[in-house]
């Protein structure tokens, strides 16, 4: 990413100013700077933004091994990208939502330790690949905003009710009372606008027809994906990943159920638009989300956080100083009551009874390896240290609120992709764009 800050042009400003006359005659020809190549409501987005942008989406692209379309077609879709991301960014801004330095610090500190780095070699790296900090920064602010609209939406827009819930719970083919599958699914979306004319349908049912054209006829899936979805992943190859069957949109489940990996369905329709999906992979036998016999696990932890102020390095050697006095036979409650960063910290650092997917999978998969009363090795997780110590285990019922809590999570799951993508469109079909790319 090299986009050039206002203090930089302002010096390519000065220094023009600064050329003498004879440079000012030989110098016919202009030179351009920068442009505007979109309008969205009272802001633009520059050539340069452009190109930065794309520079590192071909950069991903490359390492996921995904064909880049040609470059017209690439700089279209960013742009588009770009767009929907403005639109969803004012509105955050304009609903108050926002993210402190001290948030992104964390973040930012966070994917350094998830590269094993600190953060002053994370950003000796970025700039070394040519990644202005500062750009970097914001972009990452960005991803945070984006990701909590998205929650926020979801979660005003999304009901379910109890009927539902219920129907969940008791129907045998709901994924509730069987079986689960794992399906890796990747997708191409086309959307349509509000109230489509039948002319606007008819030119992106045919627009979608040839996206399947060009699959069926051997071009990779991933290409076609970055060449036409207007989804989020599109520029990524449509990839969803893995994720449980029921806990897809209901015309995603239905469809993948009858494909074989490897085979892509034919062009469907939803209310949001047009829709490819394609089956990578299929895992049968995964965890049943309301199993009647379910582990438990009382464990207690102490964590130190990750800042601005305590670096991962110092956070891992305050740990393995307690673990050291642990192990001596200090109190681990009493310890958690000193040094714990945790709400826990005030019952000696007690979590209760544990179900699996209740804590993230790098605290889970430590715990699990515990024998009772042992107390684990510094674990790191995306917030910080962990000390762990497994109290009790148990196999029991989940609770019949546990159930419905579950099957709430599942249904929101189910809903929440078609919920946050028809709010976009509304959002950007309201917005006032201009769009300049073609007069470059």
């Amino acid at each position: 990413m090299n986009i050039r800050s206002p203090f930089a042009v302002a010096l390519i400003f000065i220094a023009v100013l600064q050329l003498p006359v004879s440079a000012y005659a030989r110098s016919t020809a202009p030179v351009e700077i920068d442009r505007i190549v979109a309008v969205v409501n009272d802001e633009v987005i520059t050539l340069q933004e452009l190109k930065s942008r794309l520079a590192s989406i071909e950069r991903q692209m490359h390492e996921q091994n995904v064909a880049l379309p040609p470059r017209h077609v690439i700089e279209r879709q960013m742009l588009d990208r770009m767009i929907s991301d403005r639109v969803q960014l004012q509105d955050a801004k304009e609903s108050g939502l926002s993210v402190t330095d001290g948030e992104l610090d964390d973040t930012i500190q966070r994917i350094a330790a998830s590269n094993k780095l600190t953060l002053t070699a994370f950003r000796e790296a970025l700039e070394k690949d040519g990644i202005s900090w500062g750009r970097f920064r914001e972009e990452i602010r960005s991803e945070i905003t984006l990701a909590r609209l998205r929650e926020r939406e979801v979660t005003r827009r999304t009901s379910i009710s109890d009927g539902e819930i219920d129907n969940y719970i008791n129907n045998p083919d709901s994924g509730a009372k069987s079986d689960n599958v794992a399906v890796n699914i990747s997708h191409i979306v086309l959307r349509v606008p509000e109230n489509p004319t039948p002319d606007q349908l008819m030119r992106i049912g045919v627009r979608a027809q040839s996206a399947l054209d060009q699959i069926r006829r051997g071009e990779d899936f991933a290409k076609i994906a970055a060449s036409f979805s207007e989804a989020p992943d599109g520029l990524k190859g449509g990839a969803l990943g893995l994720r449980p069957l029921d806990r897809l949109p209901e015309l995603y489940a239905d469809t993948v159920k009858k494909l074989q990996p490897g085979e892509v369905s034919d062009v469907l329709r939803s209310p949001a638009g047009f829709h490819i999906i394609k089956l990578t992979e299929k895992h049968a036998g995964e965890i049943n989300p309301l199993a009647v016999a379910t582990k438990q696990t009382h464990a207690r932890h102490i964590l130190i956080k990750v800042n601005e102020l305590v670096s991962a390095a110092e956070a891992e050697h305050t740990m393995l100083s307690l673990k050291e006095r642990l192990d001596n036979g200090a109190d681990f409650a009493d310890l958690a009551r000193q040094y714990s960063n945790d709400l826990s910290a005030s019952k000696g650092g007690d979590l209760g009874w544990l179900y699996a997917g209740d804590t993230v999978p790098e605290f889970e998969a430590a715990m699990d390896a515990l024998q009772i009363n042992q107390v684990s090795a510094p674990v790191q997780s995306p917030f910080g240290f962990h000390l762990i110590q497994v109290l009790e285990r148990r196999t029991g019922e989940l609770s019949i609120e546990r159930q419905r809590m579950i099957a709430r999570q599942v249904l929101r799951e189910r809903k929440a992709d078609e919920v946050y993508q028809d709010w976009v469109r509304q959002l950007r079909d309201r917005a006032y764009v201009e769009d300049r790319l073609e007069d470059l």
